[in-house]
Order: structure tokens, then C-alpha cells, then sequence
């Protein structure tokens, strides 16, 4: 059974930054690409970022180029997500996925205050 758990989530002031964690199990997570998508409040879910299942290849949204970095642990069965320079806007429910499946995480929240 594949799990997702997301972690690393909170309340953080504008231009600070939060590092999420996804923690897997029951797949062979070396072999997946893996993703961050995230759902802010009355909005649909989109994608923020995605890893190859190397680490080399990396594909960003065009509002957190520069800011956010997707990485991943495959020894840890573990992908990140670091946010620096958060912004507002970037408040929502972060979720990650395992790409090209309808494995997600529960989401953990990150809420940007101004």
C-alpha cells in the first residue's frame, strides 16, 4: 500500500522560508518521478514543482522559479520542497504526488502572513 506524509508546514511571515517533506513507502520510490502540487483556499489545485526520479531533472511553475527548490532523498524514500522568499499568494495546502499516478499525500498547510 503506498503512503504518502507530508510534513513541515506552518505559519511563516512574508519572505521567510519552510522546507515540506514527503515521506513514501510501499513503492520503489528510486523509480517515480515525484511532484508538489498545492490548493489555495477557493481555488483548483495546481502544480508548484517536479523531480525526476534521478534528482537531475527539475520543472518549476513559473510563480516559484527562483524561490522554491525540489529535491529528494532516495536513499530516504523522502522528497523535499524548500520555500524561500515566500509570499502571500503562496499560502495554501501543499500536496505531494507520486507524477503520472493518483497516489497524493494528506497535505500539510503553509500559511504566508503579511
Amino acid at each position: 500500500q503506498v503512503q504518502l506524509v507530508e510534513s513541515g508546514g506552518g505559519l511563516v511571515q512574508a519572505g521567510g522560508s519552510l522546507r515540506l517533506s514527503c515521506a513514501s513507502s510501499g513503492l520503489t520510490f528510486s523509480t517515480y518521478i515525484m511532484a508538489w502540487f498545492r490548493q489555495a483556499p477557493g481555488k483548483q489545485r495546481e502544480f508548484v514543482a517536479r523531480i525526476a526520479s534521478s534528482g537531475i531533472t527539475t520543472i518549476y511553475t513559473d510563480s516559484v522559479k527562483g524561490r522554491f527548490t525540489i529535491s529528494r532523498d532516495n536513499a530516504k524514500n523522502t522528497v523535499y520542497l524548500q520555500m524561500n522568499s515566500l509570499k502571500p499568494e503562496d499560502t495554501a495546502v501543499y500536496y505531494c504526488k507520486v507524477w503520472g499516478s493518483d497516489y497524493w499525500g494528506q497535505g500539510t498547510q503553509v500559511t504566508v502572513s503579511s
